[in-house]
């Protein structure tokens, strides 16, 4: 049975550092009130279904003015991450874009006469690698389409790599894989042995991804994140508290990497 979405409300609170905007999320799974700050979505409140707000949700405000110092200091860690995000403009002139955890410089060029799809190649260049998406003129797609649907392919052959050198070691038998683009989570797995892995993982080093993949077979084997479950991931990879570490902290840059479609200089063909 497919999960309901828990309830969700979007609200104000005036603080002393000025208005503070955040989401209250009911869950029936909450033990206690629980602040993060999500790289998409800002600041998340997470309230036990049995203490679902009332008389205003005045202890959620207390309990987020307490807090104020360290929600401040991370939002504008934040803020200052996705301003150094979006110069790099990817599909504007001089454009980088995040590929296999190395900055690429991105260029769009015409592609050759009679092609019927845009294509993307990846070249050395003296001082940095370059991805070149080659447009077609019948293809419809935008820029970032195409680049997107090439880093989704990208990213199936590596996991799917990485999945057949792991899964016998571990001793289980994946159902099926799929790539999606989950905000929320890298990679998840299902009891039925349906594993689904975000696209976005073949941006970041392969170190992380693989860790990502060890992680999600791991759950075929025990569900839950108990010592044994930990022991398991360590018995492959050993530096797994690493590279979790670094999908957190680079959250917001592995899903704005690709920032908003721009107008494209046209290449002289």
């Amino acid at each position: 049975m497919p999960r309901v979405p828990e309830p969700e409300v979007v609200r104000q609170v005036e603080l002393p550092g000025g208005p503070l905007e955040f989401i209250v999320r009911q869950s029936a799974r909450a033990r206690r009130l629980r602040v993060v700050i999500d790289p998409q979505r800002g600041v998340v409140v997470t309230v036990p279904a049995s203490r679902a707000p009332r008389g205003g949700g005045r202890f959620i405000e207390l309990f987020l003015a307490e807090r104020e110092d360290w929600l401040r200091r991370h939002l504008e860690r934040q803020a200052a991450e996705r301003a150094r995000i979006i110069a790099r403009r990817p599909f504007g002139p001089g454009g980088l874009v995040l590929y296999l955890g190395q900055l690429h410089r991105l260029r769009i060029e015409p592609g050759s006469p009679g092609q019927r799809r845009s294509s993307v190649i990846r070249v050395g260049a003296a001082d940095a690698d370059e991805l070149i998406v080659l447009r077609a003129v019948a293809d419809r797609r935008s820029s970032r389409q195409v680049l997107e649907a090439w880093f989704r392919d990208r990213a199936r052959m590596a996991i799917e790599a990485r999945v057949v050198e792991h899964a016998p070691t571990l001793g289980v038998r994946p159902d099926a894989l799929s790539i999606r683009d989950q905000r929320t989570r890298w990679g998840s797995a299902a009891r039925s042995g349906r594993l689904s892995f975000s696209w976005r993982l073949i941006l970041a080093p392969p170190d992380a991804l693989d860790t990502v993949v060890v992680h999600e077979l791991s759950h075929l084997r025990i569900f839950g994140h108990g010592p044994a479950f930990w022991e398991l991931v360590a018995s492959i990879r050993p530096d797994h508290v690493t590279w979790r570490r670094w999908l957190r902290e680079h959250a917001l840059e592995l899903h704005g990497a690709l920032g908003p479609d721009e107008p494209e200089v046209a290449a002289a063909s």
